[in-house]
């Protein structure tokens, strides 16, 4: 499976020029508009498949922020602030005025950074296992590895195997993606897997995600790593309602970030996962409820 013939032809992506260089976004369905910043790696191409359970209700604008796929890496957008600044320069390109906003991972310092710089403008915000404060991964040795692993997926022969490992042997694939998303044992990570294969939207979704992490993402990969280091975010300033979502289990972003985040943003609210991964949004038991969740808390904003 995989996105439908005109699925993929409505998330062809764009380029708008801004006064810090082109950016490049997927503009797919209609309904209020939401903006979704991916994660590291990630491209437009991951918003709009993480976003696919919306788009049905939403407008929703996938941004390739700086270093990734065709929205280039420069001095000036290096910054979280400044790729709020970009990614609201590109909302204005588009004429989008108020907006929703949802981010995964290491798209939470921009996303937190245009919550707190426009905050007239963001109706909602939904944080998904978003890094909120300081995080170096590199000071551990499992976070060393993780992140050399990542960076193979950048070359045309790791590109080649993880797509090629995903079509192939779907199971081993998807077994070998959770086992370094979540704490959890080698039983849970099996008995996930089954329950993530003998899903026909789930599995579709897990295959179709090794395409948005591999490829032309290094510049940008880098920059976040660097970034994150030393982060301090105004999130205090945030007035928009923000539901934060994370797994206690969470291997990749730790689970602090989000509970960080909630107790600086006033009136943000958090939904824990006892036992998941960095992917439980979208992949195992509690996708489906979570996503519900982010509907309604969506849908609160715009009534």
């Amino acid at each position: 499976m995989g996105l439908a013939d005109s699925d993929a032809h409505a998330s062809a992506p764009h380029l708008v020029e801004t006064p810090s260089g082109p950016v490049e976004y997927v503009d797919v369905g209609s309904g209020p508009p939401l903006v979704f910043l991916h994660g590291s790696p990630g491209g437009c191409d991951q918003g709009a498949l993480m976003t696919r359970f919306l788009a049905g209700a939403h407008r929703v604008i996938a941004i390739s922020r700086p270093g990734y796929l065709a929205t280039p890496l420069r001095d000036d957008t290096r910054a979280p602030a400044a790729q709020a600044d970009l990614i609201a320069a590109v909302l204005d390109a588009l004429g989008v005025e108020r907006f929703a906003l949802m981010c995964w991972s290491g798209g939470g310092p921009a996303a937190y950074s245009l919550a707190a710089a426009v905050p007239d403008r963001v109706a909602s915000m939904v944080a998904v296992a978003a890094v909120s404060t300081r995080f170096d991964p590199r000071s551990r040795l499992r976070g060393r590895l993780e992140l050399s692993e990542e960076k193979l997926l950048f070359n045309r022969l790791g590109q080649w195997l993880a797509t090629t490992l995903a079509a192939t042997a779907p199971s081993t694939a998807i077994s070998t993606l959770l086992s370094g998303e979540g704490d959890l044992s080698r039983a849970q990570i099996r008995e996930l897997t089954a329950s993530i294969v003998a899903d026909d939207d789930q599995r579709a979704l897990a295959i179709d995600l090794f395409d948005t992490v591999s490829g032309a993402r290094k510049a940008g990969f880098d920059n976040d790593f660097d970034q994150f280091r030393q982060l301090d975010l105004p999130l205090a300033s945030i007035s928009a309602p923000v539901l934060a979502i994370h797994a206690r289990t969470d291997a990749d972003v730790p689970f602090a970030q989000s509970v960080h985040a909630v107790d600086e943003v006033p009136g943000a609210r958090l939904e824990a996962i006892d036992e998941g991964t960095h992917l439980s949004m979208w992949l195992g038991p509690d996708a489906a409820r979570l996503q519900s969740l982010v509907v309604e808390h969506l849908s609160a904003a715009t009534t």
